[in-house]
């Protein structure tokens, strides 16, 4: 099989529990993993197919498997009051928060149909996000030996503003971004953001001083990694 399938299916879940939208990444990636498996064993071999989930989580704070639970700063008695779910994850990470008013991108891709570079597939969806921050005038980069994007790495006000986790099997990838754009960001006082501290956390609201399109920055979104990928995304699909 020497095609290569780039093109990207959209999902739009909306509003969704972290836990509900779990369930929907891994029964895409175990698909994309069978189908693999089942190619190393046969002559008739089936494309596998890629897929961007795009959704809004309700507060949530997940704790990825390299992470500590120390940096947990509230009980989950205390979180259960404010109405805060609490998961630990298989994502690589360590804490952070999705909440209402963040863009949360988890790319399902098989890599044999792109390039086979875990490092690399990171650095382009960061690289997207920059990308998109220029649009609107922010000069975001990356923070030596930190994941994610940032903004102000070269001042005393260094500040997140996108936080990556993935996890990759047989090279298909699950979980992946999330990007503050009008979140609410007293959230992240429960927390050491990433296991990171001493640094704050912003969002596109808070540096711009005005609510942003949602849609809109999904939109910038969705070219650059078009780009970096040199995929095609096809017509939106909603999954019930």
């Amino acid at each position: 099989m020497n095609k290569k399938n780039k093109s990207i299916q959209i999902i739009e879940l909306g509003k969704k529990g972290y836990q509900d939208t779990l369930k929907i990444q891994e029964l895409f990636f175990n698909k994309t993993i069978e189908i693999k498996r089942a190619n190393r064993k046969g002559e008739n071999l089936i494309q596998t197919d890629n897929y961007l989930i795009w959704v809004e989580h309700n507060p949530v704070i997940t704790l990825g498997k390299s992470g500590k639970k120390g940096h947990l700063l509230l009980d989950e008695k205390q979180l259960k009051n404010k109405e805060v779910e609490y998961f630990h994850t298989n994502r690589g990470g360590d804490i952070t928060f999705h909440g209402p008013g963040q863009i949360v991108a988890y790319p399902i891709l098989d890599l044999d149909n792109f390039f086979t570079d875990i490092h690399k597939y990171l650095r382009f969806l960061e690289e997207a996000v920059i990308l998109t921050l220029q649009e609107y005038n922010l000069n975001a980069g990356r923070s030596l030996g930190e994941t994610g994007v940032w903004l102000g790495t070269d001042t005393p006000y260094a500040r997140k503003i996108c936080a990556l986790g993935v996890k990759a099997s047989r090279w298909v990838t699950m979980h992946g971004f999330a990007l503050n754009v009008n979140t609410e960001l007293n959230y992240f006082d429960y927390i050491v953001p990433c296991g990171i501290q001493g640094k704050a956390v912003t969002s596109l609201q808070n540096e711009l001083g005005r609510r942003i399109s949602i849609e809109e920055v999904k939109e910038k979104l969705k070219i650059h990694l078009s780009n970096l990928f040199g995929a095609t995304f096809v017509i939106q699909k909603t999954f019930n």
